[in-house]
C-alpha cells in the first residue's frame, strides 16, 4: 500500500479528473448564487427602508412618501428580518439535507442533484430578480421563496459528497477532498467577484447573473455526470487501480477508529460483480447511530454556526463597521475563503500523512479561537483586516470543510456498514443538516447580538461557540490519540 500523504494520484483516471471537476464546479456555482444575498445586503437594506422623510410634509399617508416597495420602518427593522431570512433558509435547508439524503442513497444521484440547481436557480431568479422588475415588495412570499430555495439547495451537499465517495477511496482522502472541498469558498469568491461587477446596476442584476449561470451548470451535470464507476463498465480494483469503494477493508475503516493497525482482518471472497446483491440503503435511524455519527454532528452544528455566520454577515459587517463601500467590502470578504481553502487542504493533506482527523481538527480550532480574538480587533486598515481575515478563514474554514466532506465520506464508509453500504448521501445530510441547524439558530442571534451589544460581543459569541465545537469531538480526539501512542509504542518494540 502506498504512503497515506503521496504517491497515491497514479491511480485515478480521466474519468475521476471529469468527476472531480464536475461536482467541485456544481457547488462552486451554488455557493456563488448563495453568496449574492449576503453580498448585496446594504442594497436590498437600503430599498426595504424609507427615504429620509419629509417632516414638512405631513399631508402624506406613509405609502405616498415613504413609497409603496418600502418594508420597513428604519435600517435596523430591515436588519433584523436580513437575519430572519438566512435562519428560515438554514432551518428549511436543514430540514432538507436530511430528507434529500436518503433520497439521494434511493434514487439516481444525477437527477437529484440536477433537480436542486437548476430548482434553486428558478427560485433565486424570482426572489431577487423578478419580485424587483414587477415591483412586487412582500415579507411572506420573501419567506415562502426562501424556504423553497433551502429546500432545494439541499439536494446538492449530500449528492456531490456521495459521488465523489464511489469515485475516490479511502487513500488520500483527506488532501483530495480537502481540496475538493474548496468547491464552497471558489464559489464564494467567484459570488463576490460577480455580484460586486453588476451592483452599480441594481442588486436585482446580481441575482439576474447568478441564477442563469447555475441553471446552465445544471443543465451540464444532468448530461455530463458519471456517478459511479460502474457506469462506465469500471472494475475499481484491477482497472483504476484504486482500493474497491464499496469492498475495501481498508476504506470502509473510519480515521477516528482506535483500533489497532497491526489486527489482521480476513477478508473473505467476494462473489462476482454481476452476482452480488446490490448494496441496500441503510435507514435514517441506523445512519445516525453509527460511531462518530452524532458528536462530529454536534460539533459542526457549533462550527458551521461561526462558519456561516462570516459567510452571511461578513460584507455587511465590514460596511457597516468600517464604513467602507459595499463592493470594496465585497471584495475585501474573499480572503476568508481564500485561507479556508488552504486550510481544508493542508489539514486534509496532515490527517493523511498522520492517519487520524481528529488531532488536526481539535488543534486548528483551539487556534481559530486566538483568531477570532484577534480579527475583532483589527484596526481599520484593508491589508491587515485581510491578513486577519485569511488567518481566521484558515483555521475556522479549514475544519469545517474537513468535517463536511472528508469525515462524511469516513464515516459513511466505515465497517459497520458492511453488507448494508449505501449510507454516503443519508451519512452526509445527517452531518450537515445538523450543522445546518445550528447555524440556522445562531444567524438569528448574530442579528439581536449585533443590535442590542455590538459585533464585539458577537465575536466573544463566536469564540464560546468554537469552544464548543472542541468539546464535542473531544472523546474521539482522546481515542485517537491514544491509538497514535499505541501504534508508537509498537513501532518502537518492532525496532
Amino acid at each position: 500500500m502506498p504512503p497515506p500523504c503521496c504517491g497515491y494520484l497514479s491511480q485515478y483516471t480521466h474519468h475521476h479528473l471529469v468527476v472531480f471537476l464536475l461536482t467541485f464546479f456544481s457547488y462552486v456555482l451554488l455557493h456563488a448564487s448563495r453568496k449574492t444575498f449576503s453580498n448585496v445586503k446594504v442594497s436590498i437594506s437600503a430599498q426595504w427602508t424609507p427615504l429620509v422623510q419629509n417632516d414638512s410634509l405631513p399631508a402624506f399617508s406613509p405609502g405616498e412618501t415613504w413609497q409603496n416597495n418600502r418594508l420597513f420602518a428604519d435600517e435596523q427593522q430591515a436588519t433584523l428580518f436580513l437575519g430572519a431570512l438566512d435562519s428560515i433558509f438554514l432551518f428549511s435547508y436543514a430540514v432538507g439535507l436530511y430528507l434529500s439524503g436518503v433520497i439521494g442513497d434511493r434514487v439516481n444521484l444525477r437527477y437529484v442533484l440536477c433537480f436542486g440547481l437548476c430548482g434553486s436557480a428558478a427560485v433565486e431568479f424570482v426572489f431577487g430578480t423578478l419580485t424587483e422588475w414587477l415591483h412586487i415588495y412582500n415579507v411572506y412570499l420573501y419567506c415562502g421563496l426562501w424556504v423553497l430555495n433551502g429546500l432545494l439547495q439541499s439536494a446538492v451537499w449530500p449528492c456531490v459528497v456521495a459521488v465523489m465517495g464511489n469515485w475516490f477511496g479511502k487513500t488520500g482522502r483527506g488532501f483530495v477532498f480537502g481540496l475538493w472541498s474548496a468547491c464552497a469558498s471558489v464559489g464564494n469568491i467567484l459570488g463576490a467577484f460577480l455580484a460586486s461587477s453588476v451592483l452599480k446596476y441594481g442588486y436585482e442584476y446580481a441575482f439576474l447573473v447568478t441564477s442563469v449561470v447555475q441553471f446552465a451548470g445544471g443543465v451540464v451535470v444532468f448530461f455530463g455526470l458519471l456517478t459511479s464507476p460502474k457506469e462506465v463498465g469500471l472494475s475499481l480494483e484491477s482497472d483504476t487501480g484504486l482500493g474497491p469503494v464499496e469492498r475495501d477493508t481498508d476504506s470502509h475503516r473510519p480515521l477516528m477508529s482506535d483500533e489497532e493497525d497491526d489486527v489482521e482482518v480476513e477478508v473473505q471472497p467476494q462473489p462476482d460483480e454481476h452476482q452480488a446483491e446490490a448494496p441496500r440503503p441503510v435507514s435514517f435511524c441506523q445512519a445516525f447511530c453509527l460511531p462518530g455519527v452524532l458528536p462530529y454532528s454536534l460539533s459542526y452544528a457549533c462550527l458551521k454556526l461561526v462558519n456561516y455566520s462570516f459567510f452571511f454577515w461578513l460584507p455587511f459587517y465590514l460596511s457597516n463597521n468600517f464604513g467602507w463601500k459595499e463592493a470594496e467590502a465585497d471584495r475585501l470578504s474573499v480572503w476568508y475563503d481564500v485561507g479556508g481553502i488552504i486550510g481544508g487542504t493542508v489539514q486534509g493533506l496532515i490527517s493523511d500523512c498522520i492517519g487520524k482527523r481528529a488531532p488536526v481538527l481539535a488543534t486548528s480550532l483551539v487556534l481559530a479561537m486566538g483568531a477570532l480574538v484577534g480579527y475583532s480587533r483589527s484596526p481599520n486598515d484593508p491589508v491587515i483586516n485581510a491578513a486577519l481575515l485569511a488567518t481566521t478563514g484558515f483555521f475556522i474554514g479549514g475544519p469545517s470543510n474537513m468535517i463536511s466532506s472528508a469525515i462524511s465520506a469516513d464515516l459513511g464508509r466505515q465497517e459497520a456498514l458492511r453488507g448494508s453500504q449505501q449510507a454516503l448521501a443519508t451519512v452526509t445530510g445527517i452531518v450537515d443538516g445538523t450543522g445546518s441547524i445550528g447555524a440556522a439558530g445562531g444567524q438569528y442571534l448574530v442579528s439581536i447580538i449585533e443590535s442590542k451589544l455590538g459585533w464585539m460581543y458577537t465575536f466573544y459569541f463566536f469564540v464560546v461557540m468554537t469552544g464548543g465545537s472542541i468539546l464535542f469531538i473531544t472523546p474521539l480526539l482522546f481515542r485517537e490519540v491514544r491509538a497514535m501512542w499505541r501504534e508508537r509504542r509498537a513501532l518502537h518494540r518492532q525496532l
